[in-house]
């Protein structure tokens, strides 16, 4: 598989008209790198432009964030060390999601779960590899079950469909990421996004209702992804979360403004109480609970 290289996020975030609660939280986002100090994975399928923890810092000082959840992304493999590194100095701020594989042992996971981290991240999208080793999912998830983790769920919009029974038979909380990369071409009656929302009827089930980007069909600024967004907050408004995806990697078309999408949230979420639940409740409950 060829390394391809990601483009940079936008240099100039905007000043969201949106103002964010105290103690909100981008419940999506990502570190990378930097390269000297945390290289990235020989076997990777993409190389980002460095994104070290300082730069996460500086857009949530312009946005109004004050707490994050960062996700362990391909390029750095089942090597956590940027994130934890990343965690351990946020002063309790920040918390993690896991990549790991079926070499990971009990002991891994306590110490994943003494450095920040709650659950972990299976990638099922076909441009990162495709369907994991599905015994390790398995494995891994009957593992972590006893730590309170949960698992985020990385899918293609076909993947709601291809592999229904085996969510069905989740026994830990699941997160479906960037709304289950939906194509919103494809009409809020297409398949997989109707399935998504009776999925959401699941208690264990969260979706993160963030990636715009990678539901639009339209372009920036991704106004058709929002009624997708809509959609699922009004089916389980307790159960949503929200986040940046910064610094955005592998977007092949627009790169979004990352204050453009938190006024994309209020558009999808007009209410501030919702807001709150997405932003601030849903979070502590999720990530920072017990």
């Amino acid at each position: 598989m060829s390394i391809k290289s990601c483009k940079a996020p936008d240099p100039n975030p905007k000043v969201p008209a949106t103002k964010l609660p105290p103690g909100a939280c981008d419940a999506h986002c990502h570190v990378f790198g930097p390269a000297d100090r945390f290289p990235y994975a020989p076997d990777r399928s993409y190389t980002p432009p460095d994104a070290p923890v300082e730069d996460l810092r500086r857009l949530h000082r312009i946005l109004g964030i004050e707490r994050a959840v960062i996700v362990q992304a391909s390029c750095h493999g089942t090597d956590n060390a940027a994130m934890l590194d990343a965690i351990a100095s946020s002063e309790g701020a920040y918390r993690g999601v896991a990549i790991v594989d079926g070499t990971v042992t009990d002991a891994d996971l306590e110490e994943l779960d003494r450095g920040g981290v709650r659950g972990v991240r299976f990638n099922f999208v076909k441009h990162l590899g495709g369907t994991p080793d599905l015994d390790v999912f398995d494995r891994v998830l009957d593992r972590i079950q006893p730590l309170g983790w949960h698992v985020v769920l990385h899918l293609d919009a076909g993947d709601i469909l291809e592999h229904a029974e085996r969510i069905r038979r989740i026994r830990v909380p699941f997160v479906i990421d960037h709304m289950g990369r939906v194509q919103a071409k494809n009409g809020l009656e297409q398949e997989p996004f109707r399935r998504l929302l009776e999925l959401m009827r699941n208690e264990l089930a969260w979706v993160k209702v963030c990636g715009p980007e990678r539901v639009s069909s339209a372009g920036a600024p991704f106004h058709d992804a929002v009624p997708f967004a809509a959609q699922l907050i009004e089916a389980a408004p307790d159960r949503c979360l929200w986040g940046t995806d910064f610094p955005h990697p592998n977007i092949s078309g627009d790169m979004p403004n990352d204050g453009d999408l938190v006024d994309l949230l209020a558009l999808a979420a007009p209410d501030a109480a919702v807001r709150q639940r997405i932003l601030v409740g849903n979070p502590d409950r999720l990530y920072w609970a017990g």
